[in-house]
């Protein structure tokens, strides 16, 4: 088993315990995600800055009135990847990155902690909320996972809102896939059908050459102690051949078990995740500490040692990196370093705790629970 001491040079863990949250599941808590990579404050103006924790904030909510009105955990995860969805500021839904060709194909992913069951879709190009379309794979098909024309008309079956591709559609993604293609010496595809006239940017939006991954992601915990967690994504700018990530590869960049006690969405080089099996690891890594208390409370000592450690190199270690799910996590992003990919996870425990690991400067993340404020931050070294 990997080691967690393997991460500690790699990996920066924030995590939160929510007081007003029961391990018997009577209070509800809400984590997301909306890319990590790149992100250092100099890259962003203040008012790219206050837009995306806008954004972050204004889905929180969405997320939070769900789960008080005593909505399910799913219920809260497909809500609040439908606002990320829509928002151009993400690589999800309308605002999700060109392929080389000129297209817009998003993958999407979403499981149902009690019961394992999942649903996810890849290369869908007029459905507009893909997360909707691997809910209803998953709750209205036999099967786990529907690609291309396939998953499209599946969707269109089940009544599910279609756009025309143009509505996915924003200059600065555009921009950045022609710069791209230019850099890399490739042909530069034709204008989408239907794409607004050049130069129509949005007033407020990222630098061109910002080299992040803008996947959305959320776990959840509600009321009843049932955990889920969802996924969607662009993929990658400038994809070929029909690439697919590792966000619709359950147990990749998705996973939810309550046997586990744990939910898992992932973002960054999704090949690295694949490779990995972030998401499904997280979650083994934590059920097996559980049932060895020895081996718990061994790990326990081990992070107290390199508390003490860093703290005698004048870094900070927080109580609360102490806690179950802290270690698990970070030797799981390690292994994505060592393989030689980035990105992050959001994880939630059956105890509604809610930990952020990265090996990148920034993720834009939030996280909210009952009887507490809404929370986001950007960069690695915010506090959450």
């Amino acid at each position: 088993m990997k080691t967690w001491l393997a991460a500690v040079a790699t990996a920066l863990i924030v995590t939160l315990a929510s007081p007003a949250l029961a391990q018997d599941g009577r209070g509800w808590s809400l984590a997301i995600h909306g890319g990590a990579g790149v992100i250092e404050r100099g890259s962003l103006t203040p008012e790219q800055d206050a837009a995306y924790r806008a954004a972050l904030d204004s889905a929180l909510q969405v997320g939070a009135e769900v789960l008080e009105g005593g909505g399910s955990a799913l219920d809260a995860v497909e809500a609040v990847i439908q606002v990320l969805e829509d928002d151009p500021l993400f690589n999800a839904g309308r605002g999700a990155v060109f392929t080389a060709d000129g297209r817009i194909e998003h993958d999407a992913a979403i499981m149902d902690g009690t019961t394992l069951d999942a649903g996810a879709v890849a290369g869908l190009t007029r459905t507009r909320h893909p997360i909707s379309a691997a809910r209803a794979v998953m709750e209205d098909s036999p099967h786990v996972f529907l690609i291309g024309q396939g998953a499209e008309t599946f969707a269109r079956d089940q009544g599910l809102e279609e756009v025309e591709p143009a509505y996915f559609f924003t200059e600065r993604r555009w921009r950045g896939l022609v710069r791209q293609l230019e850099r890399e010496g490739l042909p530069v595809p034709a204008r989408p059908e239907g794409a607004p006239a050049e130069g129509a940017m949005a007033t407020v939006t990222p630098p061109l050459d910002e080299r992040k991954f803008g996947t959305v992601g959320v776990v959840a915990l509600d009321r009843e102690g049932r955990l889920a967690a969802g996924t969607s994504t662009g993929g990658m700018s400038g994809k070929r051949w029909g690439r697919v990530g590792d966000v619709p590869v359950i147990g990749a960049g998705t996973y939810a078990s309550n046997a586990e006690g744990c939910a898992v969405s992932a973002t960054g080089s999704g090949e690295y995740f694949i490779r990995a099996t972030v998401a499904r690891d997280i979650c083994a890594r934590i059920a097996f500490g559980a049932a060895h208390p020895q081996l718990a409370a061994a790990d326990l000592e081990q992070r107290r040692a390199w508390c003490e450690t860093r703290a005698a190199e004048g870094d900070i270690c927080l109580v609360s990196q102490l806690l179950p799910g802290i270690a698990e996590a970070r030797a799981e992003i390690a292994e994505v370093g060592a393989l030689g990919g980035e990105g992050g996870v959001i994880v939630m425990t059956r105890a509604g705790r809610v930990i952020f690991a990265m090996n990148t400067s920034g993720m834009y993340r939030g996280r909210v629970a009952e009887g507490e404020e809404r929370r986001v931050a950007i960069y690695a070294d915010e506090e959450d």
